[in-house]
């Protein structure tokens, strides 16, 4: 039976004349893997910090079991600024005692890319006051990860991650014995990680069990059933379950729910893009040349981050652009706008870029655009036009677009000094498409923005004909709003992807994995005889032995992966057989790799 780790009971809590939460009961047990959605503003950070007896309910009360061992990651953390990475990640541990524990290693190299920590001037003795709010971020998540908490609570855990650290994070809590309520707009991740989900709206937690992909069947169900009034959301939630229940690219874990329910709800929602239709509109307002790159260096400074690329794209192409961080993402696209603002003068350090002569080019970028604080929501988007043309002959007042975006008739006339930081990323994402853009460029869109936010985004950009590249960490909003991916692997060039974002973090494991061999120090010369103990000819024998042993382990283990493989295409539209079946491959592929570094131990010695 599992441990009940905390009690809520009839928690209340008031800011100013709203309640956030009332008189909400919920529980978190032992095993549980809970994530909590809800739009901003509606409560879920003041939810999981009275969970962590971090803040006081009004009413009610919080209780948690004896004992109980909690980690807590809040979006603003409590490191020492005077410390050293080391001394607040790995504490007083010698080299060898860390070095030695697979778990610390693991956290280092999944958070880090490695157990030099590349990208700290220092490695592990760099001072943590100098670093970025994002480097910080990932300090205090490899100290709770390290820790072994009972209970671990996380606050938008994926921020400041890239799409390789965000799935590390996702199979590493997956593993962990520990239970975890978990704050987060990733919808990719908390479709990985999570078994149940806390839905906070107006005052109320609604619960649903499995993942995110359960969460959206059981919500438009559940809708539907009650007869709402809102009518316009719930067609949006049938929307995007018909993406999910036909398949993302690369979407590794099925929804358990009820599949024939699921087929009847959506039986009548057509896919979110007619492609074919987007591209002929796309290529009227376009003509056929966009971006064309011929023999294109980008620097930044005087570092080398893309040499001799050409590549063009083309009215109605929709790119997903991932990366490793500092492979030059964002300063592709920074050219790109500066050749499109400058009329093509502005020309990057090599090469040379094109841009058609109808390119009304958009740009978010991942500044927030100050604008002046007395200025009402409403005005600010009017400042650029009253309506705007949408494609497909939707057209919208600004008024009707603030509403998509969640800025109700009253909230359009708060001062822009009064929002908070989502809300400031949902205006200047407004003002841009009020512009009538037919390229977008997107970097980061989704940093600040509610799932809720995030789903009228996405229905918005399925009718909107032009051009379109996103940068974004959020693997879920890139695979739902692009269609081919491209990749930065950090070796100067831009790869396509074939198979998405898949196919870049194998590529990326293997990159990792080739770094780490090409720097592991070539083994030393053996020291004299009497300098150290040399093995005895039946130590050397029993290591021969237990090599053997590992290496027909191996290939059992070989033989059964291969053997699951087979069982998981042949039941491929059975979802709880392949997710019975991916448990137990994932089980193998751990027993894999634990005989594989032991058979590297045992091998440097024989």
């Amino acid at each position: 039976m599992a441990v009940n780790l905390v009690n809520v009971e009839a928690v209340s809590k008031v800011y100013g004349t709203r309640a956030l939460l009332d008189t909400v009961s919920l529980g978190v047990s032992d095993g549980d893997r809970i994530g909590v959605v809800g739009r901003n503003g509606d409560g879920k950070t003041t939810l999981i910090r009275m969970l962590a007896k971090l803040e006081e309910p009004d009413e009610g009360r919080v209780t948690h079991s004896g004992g109980l061992r909690l980690g807590v990651l809040t979006q603003h953390d409590s490191l020492d600024s005077a410390a050293t990475v080391r001394h607040e990640v790995i504490g007083d541990l010698a080299d060898h005692e860390w070095a030695g524990n697979a778990k610390i290693r693991d956290v280092l190299t999944g958070l880090f890319g490695g157990l030099g920590m590349p990208g700290f001037p220092q490695g592990l003795d760099t001072v943590i006051g100098p670093l970025s709010g994002g480097e910080r971020r990932r300090i205090a998540l490899a100290k709770l990860l390290i820790a072994e908490p009972d209970l671990i609570v996380l606050d938008e855990p994926t921020n400041h991650l890239d799409v390789e650290g965000i799935a590390w994070l996702a199979a590493h809590l997956r593993a962990r014995r520990s239970a975890l309520v978990c704050v987060t707009h990733d919808r990719w991740f908390l479709d990985q990680v999570c078994t149940r989900m806390w839905d906070v709206q107006r005052g109320t937690v609604y619960e649903y069990e499995g993942g995110y992909s359960d969460y959206v069947f059981a919500r438009a169900e559940r809708e539907r059933i009650a007869a709402t009034e809102e009518v316009k959301r719930q067609n949006l939630v049938r929307k995007e379950l018909a993406w999910l229940r036909r398949g993302a690219p690369a979407r590794t874990s099925k929804p358990r729910y009820r599949i024939e329910a699921a087929n009847e709800l959506i039986a009548d929602v057509p896919p979110p893009r007619d492609t074919s239709e987007l591209m002929k509109f796309a290529s009227a307002r376009l003509g056929k040349t966009v971006f064309d790159l011929e023999g294109v260096t980008v620097q930044a400074g005087p570092k080398l981050l893309l040499r001799q690329l050409t590549w063009q794209l083309g009215p109605g192409d929709r790119i997903g652009l991932v990366g490793v961080n500092g492979a030059g993402k964002t300063s592709l696209l920074r050219a790109l706008a500066e050749a499109a603002e400058s009329d093509g003068e502005k020309q990057p350090a090599g090469g040379r870029v094109v841009v058609g002569k109808t390119v009304r080019l958009a740009y978010l970028s991942q500044d927030v655009t100050e604008l002046p604080a007395q200025l009402r929501v409403l005005e600010a988007v009017q400042q650029i036009r009253d309506r705007v043309d949408l494609g497909k002959g939707r057209e919208m007042t600004a008024g009707q677009l603030c509403e998509r975006f969640g800025f109700g008739k009253e909230k359009q006339w708060t001062p822009v000094g009064d929002l908070s930081g989502g809300e400031r990323r949902r205006l200047q994402l407004l003002r841009l498409l009020m512009d009538e853009p037919n390229v977008l460029f997107l970097d980061e869109p989704t940093n600040d923005l509610d799932i809720e936010t995030l789903t009228q985004l996405e229905d918005l950009l399925d009718g909107w004909p032009g051009s379109l590249v996103v940068i974004s960490h959020d693997r879920f909003f890139i695979e739902r709003t692009t269609d081919r991916i491209l990749a930065l692997l950090g070796d100067q060039t831009l790869r396509m992807m074939p198979r998405g974002i898949d196919e870049y973090l194998e590529r990326r494991r293997t990159a990792v994995e080739a770094a780490a061999a090409a720097a592991a120090p070539a083994r030393p010369a053996a020291p004299a005889a009497d300098a150290v103990r040399t093995k005895s000819a039946g130590e050397l024998r029993a290591a021969q032995k237990e090599l053997q042993r590992i290496e027909r382990q191996l290939d059992k283990v070989s033989s059964k992966e291969s053997a699951l493989h087979a069982q998981i295409a042949e039941h491929a539209t059975d979802f709880e057989k392949v997710a019975k079946l991916d448990a137990e491959l994932r089980e193998l592929v751990g027993q894999r790799e634990e005989l594989e570094m032991r058979w590297l131990e045992l091998a440097e010695d024989v």
